[in-house]
């Protein structure tokens, strides 16, 4: 198991529960950083997860197949899938081979059906059939990164332990000069979000950073540097 910090210069705020190590923003990074998070709260007031789920599984199930591929592909995939394995038990007891026929659609889908299964199996044979509700225990099944059990603590238990960052995070992060490097890799974005915002924000700020990388400030960004968020914090934008 990680060991956990304790407060000093790379963990100042001393939150013992968060297993890596978050540093210290400057006073006006954090005020910069405060007023960019309004903005995105104002402008996307109802940002979400856009997964299709309705359990911590199938969270779970889809956040590993969203991996590489879109949530609209996801999205379309999973409502057979869901009803052909109500239950990780359902998961556990079938095989990949025969996962895959409903997950055909999304890329690398022989490697997320395996994924998929040794998931679920941990999840019935380690704890008891319920998705764990920890960092820890997540990082034990297969197919999951920090960025998915993010996705699975916040979303569906309300836990704030880390920040999801996701390919959109990273973009945008080093576009509102959050970030020292475009190809920053994802622990350190995480980290440097976690030190610039408040840990109540995180999970909502993500979904509204998402929905802004999508929407707007994309790879090629279609609104021209004319939305008024990039107007204001996008020192990185591409000219």
């Amino acid at each position: 198991m990680a060991k956990r910090p304790h407060a000093g210069a790379d963990n100042p705020r001393g939150l013992t529960d968060i297993p890596i190590r978050i540093g210290r923003a400057e006073p006006a990074d954090k005020r910069r950083a405060k007023r960019l998070a309004d903005a995105l709260a104002e402008h996307y007031p109802d940002a979400h997860c856009e997964l299709d789920y309705t359990s911590p599984h199938e969270l779970l199930v889809a956040t590993i197949l969203s991996a590489q591929s879109t949530d609209a592909g996801v999205n379309k995939a999973t409502p057979g899938l869901f009803k052909k394995f109500p239950t990780p038990v359902h998961y556990a007891r079938s095989t990949p081979s025969e996962i895959e026929p409903y997950i055909k659609t999304i890329g690398l889908f022989r490697n997320k059906a395996k994924s998929v299964h040794a998931a679920m199996s941990s999840v019935v044979e380690d704890f008891d059939g319920e998705i764990p509700a920890t960092m820890d225990e997540l990082l034990t099944l297969r197919g999951v990164a920090r960025k998915t059990a993010n996705v699975v603590l916040g979303n569906a238990f309300n836990i704030n332990v880390g920040f999801v960052v996701d390919t959109h995070i990273q973009r945008l992060a080093w576009r509102f000069g959050l970030t020292d490097d475009a190809k920053t890799p994802p622990p350190k974005v995480e980290a440097r979000l976690m030190s610039l915002f408040p840990r109540d924000r995180w999970c909502d700020l993500s979904h509204q950073i998402i929905w802004h990388g999508r929407r707007a400030c994309t790879a090629r960004p279609n609104c021209e540097h004319d939305h008024p968020i990039c107007r204001t914090f996008g020192v990185n934008c591409p000219s």
